[in-house]
């Protein structure tokens, strides 16, 4: 399904400032897949989804999604198939627009590939209130009201529909929870299994927290160095513990995985 071969980059070559963010990763998903990503500052997991997504053009290396090759092909025309969260609330949803608004340039734009505004109707605004009403937050009765005055949970679980009113081949979790406070980063987190387990979505989530690494999809990847140094499924990783996988990740660098952000539970 999404295919990653020998993928590299650097930043600042033959500067002093040279990093190597990513180094001959290689990663297959399955259709379906939910796969949880940990590693410390620096290991080149948001750099990884930057790659997937075309937020730059990678060294060496190709990217396939279902098939297609996606290496040189320009961010906006992922964004047709690849779905993706952001740590910041603030990000993926414009403030001075509403929430009808909003919707309607996630689903119209992809859906019906014309004009979003111009094309909004009671059907549309049925199914944006259907879609809402199943968070269980009351936005289903807010549609004219600018997203703005929306706290960060809810805006952050909006966030959430609109990456996947339309379904995406993939959708990538940037350590979307990150900065909710424990309970409504719980609720995000539920909405997050209910969506992609309903509709079956192949789906990348980066997390700081171990026990959700473990507990969240079918399979657990670590990484350091841009390089996947573990990769964990099936009966290995239902047995792996928080202590167990830290234990692992020392064995394969030789160092302790040290990182503020971090979490070992909940």
């Amino acid at each position: 399904m999404l295919t990653l071969t020998n993928v590299s980059k650097t930043f600042n070559p033959g500067t002093v400032n040279e990093k190597k963010a990513l180094e001959n990763l290689s990663l297959h998903l399955e259709p379906g897949d939910f796969v949880t990503i940990i590693g410390g500052n620096g290991a080149g997991k948001s750099t990884l989804f930057n790659a997937i997504a075309g937020s730059f053009f990678v060294d060496r290396g190709r990217i396939l999604l279902d098939g297609d090759d996606m290496t040189f092909r320009p961010e906006y025309k992922r964004s047709r198939y690849v779905g993706r969260l952001f740590q910041d609330p603030l990000k993926g949803t414009a403030p001075h627009m509403t929430i009808e608004e909003n919707m309607a340039l996630a689903y119209l734009r992809t859906a019906k590939a014309s004009s979003a505004f111009s094309t909004i109707t009671k059907k549309d605004r049925d199914y944006f209130a259907q879609r809402l009403a199943a968070l269980g937050l009351g936005l289903e009765d807010r549609l004219k009201q600018p997203v703005g005055l929306l706290s960060g949970g809810q805006r952050q679980a909006l966030t959430l529909l609109m990456a996947t009113l339309v379904t995406p081949k993939l959708l990538l979790l940037d350590e979307h929870t990150a900065a909710l406070d424990p309970g409504t980063a719980e609720k995000v987190l539920e909405l997050t299994r209910k969506i992609v387990s309903e509709n079956k979505i192949t789906c990348l989530m980066i997390t700081h927290n171990i026990s959700s690494a473990l507990e969240l999809g079918n399979r657990t990847i670590m990484m350091d160095g841009g390089k996947i140094v573990l990769d964990i499924s099936g009966e290995e990783r239902a047995h792996t513990t928080v202590d167990g996988l830290l234990e692992k990740f020392r064995t394969k660098t030789n160092k302790v995985l040290d990182n503020d952000r971090i979490l070992l539970s909940e």
